[in-house]
């Protein structure tokens, strides 16, 4: 991608070395306004150190009257004087010495105290006879060298030290981007017409959104049409989505099937320090926009300067507010026609300022969710097009296995699986490096030097055996593809399940049957051994938290059927809020209820599940001493133990 206002280069600026304002190293002059800022700075800089060699040097040696002058040579102050064309230099003393001072073993010198008088030097035929009168040392002196080094000190020194200064800042701020001299210029990166490359056809499993963004593309082309009926099209588009699942590429895409310029900002790019900068970027954005239109604005993690003012505990009149303000002030301030549109990016729609969504101002809302199972299969093709791929690979396997993945988490897997290949030696990647490299994305890296102790390894074949079997033996589980006892990130062992299959609503069984599978380890464990150990510490978090959302937000309790406890629920990108929450929704009573309905449901599956278990103990044990032995097995090698196979 080019950036039309930082590639360019100023030919014309050469520079040189005398001349030190330019020069290929030279930084950039934009974000300090620019050569006239530069001129105003040299000015500043030639009134100044005028006024200081006027003042200070004044200062040093004052002027006084001639006639006192005179009368300090007459009553014998003045010893000697030296004379120029300019100026009469009386000194109390005949010339400068030096007073001796013993320190032990060391002589030192410190001079003698003299005091300096100068008046300006006039015709006066008695004045030379004064100073034979009182015998003063009189002479002339050049001031040539003198005068060169005056001038050296006083202009040629402080210019060097100001330049110095200013190359310091030019470089420490300049490069930074961000200075008190240009707060209130936009960051936005500015992609000229043509030079974005990103096409629909490079943007695979959102197939709805791409058809609602096409009307946009379409009156970008040729928007008489839609003036000739009186149509107007949408100011501003709202791409809305989990992390991950392009819609900062469907924003590029728009403008490179659009062929138009394209403003590139993130909403943090707008806050600053400074109180009112980020309202003068604003500003300065829909300006620059406005005359490079059509062209499309896109505001990428809008969340960050279009939360909602109603909740605001910081306050009314912050910068992130006054911000929020010109936007909403922009957006009413150009017509539909004028071909200036803005695109806007989200994950968290919910925080969002109700002005925001708005019709007038982001007219339309698009939701950009997770692919389903032929949007994966079209996104790995993509990202594996430039990967030499073994012919046995099937994508379709792989797309089926990742069911829930983003495209970046999609894109990462087909890199990861690339990376396995070349550390293998392979040529070409495999299915086998794809499976591995899901499993790393799922489960965590694995811990080749991690050893456990015979006991801990006994522990863990059990444990993970005990979720494997549950979930076998669970109606509308998720099918077990691996099992093993190879420790990876932070567990030591780990039951790989994955859906074959997109689901979009779980019943409240199917909960009941995931709380069951959890809570199948910790069954095994004290089976085996009498007791309970730690490893089951994430197992009970998780079974904890579904049991307490099925009270508080899916409305699955006796007392409180088809009530929702909590206004925390679930937000239109299909994640679960996390704002906090600084007070209870519900009395107390209420609360007491729910950690024993929480306790029931557990203690419930609990046995439940436990009772499977006593009835396939041998199961368990066959799949445990399988577990013991190779360490790892596959849904083949399960089922055949299961005797499913």
């Amino acid at each position: 991608m080019s950036d039309s206002s930082g590639d360019k280069k100023d030919k014309k600026n050469k520079g040189g070395p005398m001349f030190p304002f330019g020069g290929p190293n030279w930084p950039d002059m934009k974000p300090f306004g620019g050569w006239k800022f530069l001129l105003i700075y040299i000015a500043i800089l030639f009134v100044g150190i005028s006024l200081f060699n006027y003042v200070f040097l004044n200062r040093m040696n004052p002027t006084i009257d001639y006639s006192e002058f005179k009368s300090r040579i007459s009553s014998g102050e003045i010893k000697r004087v030296e004379m120029t064309e300019s100026y009469f230099t009386g000194y109390t003393s005949v010339s400068r010495q030096q007073t001796p001072r013993s320190n032990f073993m060391r002589t030192s010198y410190i001079p003698t105290q003299e005091r300096v008088y100068r008046t300006v030097s006039l015709y006066d035929q008695d004045f030379l006879k004064l100073l034979d009168e009182k015998n003063v040392a009189y002479g002339a002196v050049s001031r040539e060298g003198n005068a060169i080094l005056n001038f050296i000190f006083s202009w040629v020194l402080p210019i060097a030290f100001f330049v110095f200064v200013w190359r310091f800042l030019l470089r420490r701020l300049g490069n930074m981007g961000s200075n008190v001299l240009s707060v209130g210029q936009n960051r936005a990166v500015i992609v000229a017409e043509g030079d974005i490359i990103t096409r629909f056809h490079d943007v695979a499993g959102v197939d709805e959104a791409k058809e609602e963004l096409v009307e946009v593309v379409d009156f970008l082309k040729s928007p008489q049409k839609y003036k000739e009926i009186g149509g107007k099209i949408p100011k501003g588009v709202l791409l809305v989505g989990p992390p991950g699942t392009g819609k900062t590429l469907l924003a590029r895409a728009v403008a490179g099937e659009a062929g138009v310029s394209f403003f590139r900002m993130s909403g943090a790019d707008f806050v600053e320090m400074f109180v009112g900068v980020g309202a003068a970027r604003v500003r300065d954005l829909f300006k620059q926009a406005r005359n490079k239109a059509p062209c499309i604005i896109f505001i990428d993690e809008l969340d960050a300067i279009g939360k909602s003012r109603i909740n605001n505990i910081a306050g009314g009149n912050d910068e992130r507010e006054q911000t929020l303000n010109q936007l909403l002030v922009e957006m009413d301030g150009f017509d539909g026609t004028s071909g200036l549109i803005i695109l806007a990016a989200t994950n968290r729609p919910d925080v969002l300022d109700p002005a925001l969504l708005r019709p007038g101002r982001f007219d339309r809302q698009v939701l950009v969710d997770r692919p389903d199972l032929k949007g994966r299969e079209a996104i790995l093709r993509i990202h594996s097009k430039p990967v030499r791929l073994d012919p046995a690979v099937n994508l379709e396997t792989v797309a089926r296995v990742t069911s829930g993945f983003s495209g970046a988490d999609l894109a990462n897997i087909v890199n990861e699986a690339a990376l396995l290949a070349v550390r293998a030696g392979r040529k070409m990647v495999t299915q086998r490096d794809f499976d591995e490299a899901i499993e790393k994305t799922v489960a965590g890296l694995q811990k080749k030097t991690r050893v456990l102790k015979p006991e801990e390894r006994r522990l863990t074949a059990y444990h993970e055996a005990g979720h494997a079997i549950i979930a076998a033996f669970t109606p509308n589980a998720d099918p077990v593809q691996k099992i093993s006892i190879i420790p990876r990130g932070f567990a030591l062992g780990y039951t790989l399940q994955l859906p074959l299959e997109d689901r979009f609503t779980v019943t409240q069984s199917d909960l009941l049957g995931k709380i069951d599978i959890l809570l199948g380890g910790r069954i095994a464990e004290e089976m085996i051994s009498g007791e309970y150990s730690t490893g089951a510490a994430n197992d009970l978090t998780k079974a904890t938290d579904i049991a307490r959302k099925m009270i508080t937000d899916y409305g699955m309790s006796d007392r409180f059927r088809h009530v929702a406890l909590t206004s925390r629920g679930v937000s239109m990108t299909g994640q679960e809020r996390q704002e906090p929450s600084f007070q209870r929704e519900y009395a107390e009573s209420t609360q007491q209820y729910i950690d024993e309905e929480v306790a029931r449901i557990i203690d419930t599956e609990y046995a439940k599940a436990k009772k499977c278990l006593e009835e396939q103990r041998g199961v368990l044990d066959n799949v445990s001493s399988a577990l013991l032995e190779k360490e790892t097995l596959d849904e083949r090698e399960f089922k055949t133990l299961l005797g499913k196979g």
